[in-house]
Order: structure tokens, then C-alpha cells, then sequence
């Protein structure tokens, strides 16, 4: 019995090292979500998965509205899948593809205020069981101006690769040997 559980222990371990914790992204980094910010350079060498958590700070002001790639592409801030207000919002990534983001105002949209995201799934993916809430209008989070591009953990999402299949492995072959 002392075997058994030690093998159950060995495979909860196992999945506990393949997670990891959402990644919570400042939109704009310092800058946030403004007509100043390089916004595809910004985004250029982040890797965005389902789970993932998109933090808009802006002035209250202005607006981002999430659109579909036409809509992204013209600039229309008429026709919007979902419009957010308030000075901080947070949307959660919840399905691999390419989002679309453009500002409530036509003019700095034109300017290259908009945001592609392209967001990579995994067989193994899914959103975090406590992921934030959209939100518009004030929260409990920081203002705009302690803004941080620093990435924080906004719960728990598993993915599976191949360095977690070794870890896995490693872990059967240990528990294999410890049964003996």
C-alpha cells in the first residue's frame, strides 16, 4: 500500500512540475495602451497561450474595443465584438487564433493604436480555473501610472511539450525502480 501511494505521489508530482502560471501581460508595457506605444513591437516577442491575461491601462478617456480581423484592419469602431472602458480592463486569452484590438478612437486607431495577439493552444491547454474577469471601471488594481511591463502569474495552466514527457518518464522510471 505504502508503494501505491508512493507512485500516486510520484504522478501528482509529476503533473504539478508541468504546469505553470498564467502569464499576465501589462498592454504597452510601460507605456500601456496609448497612442505613444509601439504596440506590434511591443507584442513581437511575446508568446501569448490560451490562459493568458491581456491588462489594458489607459485614460479614462479614451476606450479598446476587441473587433474581428476585417474590423481590425479598417479601423471600425462601430461594428466591435466587445467595447471596455474605464481605464483598466483585463481580458482573458480563452481560445488559441489571432485577437484583435483597436482603440475606441478612430483617429488613434489610424495612428496604430490597435493590438494583434496571436494566441498558440496546446493539446494540453486550458484556461486557468480562476482566471480574471473582464472588468471596466475602477478595481483593485494599480493606476495607470505604476504602470510595469514585468509579467505576473494570473493562475494555473498546463501544457504539455516534450521536456515534461522526460520529466514524466523520469518520474515512471523512479517509481518503477522503488517498487522493486
Amino acid at each position: 500500500m505504502a508503494k501505491l501511494l508512493l507512485v500516486c505521489g510520484l504522478v501528482a508530482l509529476g503533473f504539478a512540475l508541468t504546469c505553470y502560471a498564467a502569464t499576465t501581460y501589462t498592454v504597452g508595457g510601460n507605456s500601456g495602451w496609448d497612442i505613444s506605444t509601439d504596440l506590434p513591437t511591443w507584442a513581437s516577442d511575446k508568446k501569448f497561450v490560451v490562459g493568458d491575461v491581456l491588462w489594458f491601462q489607459y485614460s479614462s478617456s479614451n476606450s479598446v474595443n476587441q473587433v474581428t480581423k476585417e474590423n481590425y484592419e479598417g479601423c471600425n469602431t462601430t461594428n466591435v465584438v466587445k467595447s471596455y472602458t474605464g481605464g483598466n480592463t483585463t481580458v482573458t486569452l480563452t481560445r488559441p487564433g489571432d485577437w484583435y484590438f483597436v482603440s475606441g478612437n478612430k483617429l488613434y486607431c489610424l495612428g496604430g493604436m490597435k493590438l494583434q495577439v496571436p494566441v498558440q493552444g496546446n493539446q494540453l491547454s486550458y484556461a486557468p480555473a480562476s482566471a480574471p474577469q473582464s472588468s471596466t471601471g475602477p478595481s483593485s488594481l494599480p493606476n495607470p501610472s505604476s504602470k510595469s511591463d514585468i509579467p505576473t502569474s494570473a493562475g494555473l495552466s498546463i501544457h504539455g511539450g516534450s521536456d515534461h514527457v522526460l520529466v514524466l518518464s523520469m518520474l515512471g522510471t523512479l517509481a518503477a525502480m522503488l517498487w522493486m
